[in-house]
């Protein structure tokens, strides 16, 4: 065939293949969509840095550290009872990666020992990624009087200090059940 025929020849069969390859979004009405919905689910991929240089910040997210020669992170507190004390992750810092973290709700009403059919309600369904990347995560588990450093009168006890480098292979659920009335 002759070159300059094959550039023509080339378009035209582009323009065919992409005219078949046309779609549309199309409204969907109530009753399709509940026959379809959380059968799916989501499916979550992340990769996620938190100050993984190190060094000093200050933010309202993230407290503060004046003192440039401490690695600081991220602090999450949380109280388990309304007059509790707080359990901290404190000086959370690296990055960590995961792929395929799905999000669905389940019925419970069998199993569990006989107690899914007297709970006979959805739970949320999380599963576990297959596989978790850490690369050099650091952070302090400790318990708290107050939730901010900041706080008059703050007082904390680190319990126990995290560093995690490599791959984690996760496997299974993690079910949330609901409490109370919605």
């Amino acid at each position: 065939m002759n070159r300059r025929y094959l550039m023509p020849v080339f378009l035209v069969m582009v323009t065919c293949g992409a005219a078949q390859a046309v779609a549309e979004l199309d409204r969907m009405e109530d009753g399709d969509l509940a026959r379809v919905s959380g059968q799916g689910g989501i499916y979550l991929s992340g990769d996620i840095s938190i100050n993984e240089m190190g060094g000093p910040m200050e933010n309202s997210y993230f407290g503060r550290c004046n003192d440039s020669g401490k690695k600081c992170g991220a602090r999450l507190a949380y109280r388990l009872k309304a007059d509790g004390g707080w359990m901290v992750l404190d000086e959370i810092r690296g990055n960590f990666a995961f792929e395929g973290l799905t999000l669905r709700v389940r019925s419970i009403d069998s199993g569990f020992g006989g107690d899914g059919e007297l709970f006979n309600r959805d739970v949320m369904e999380i599963g576990l990624p297959d596989v978790v990347r850490y690369n050099d995560v650091r952070f302090k588990i400790a318990g708290s009087n107050m939730p901010r450093p900041t706080d008059p009168g703050f007082q904390q006890t680190d319990i126990l200090s995290v560093e995690m480098q490599g791959e984690v292979i996760m496997e299974g659920n993690l079910l949330v059940f609901p409490t109370g009335n919605p």
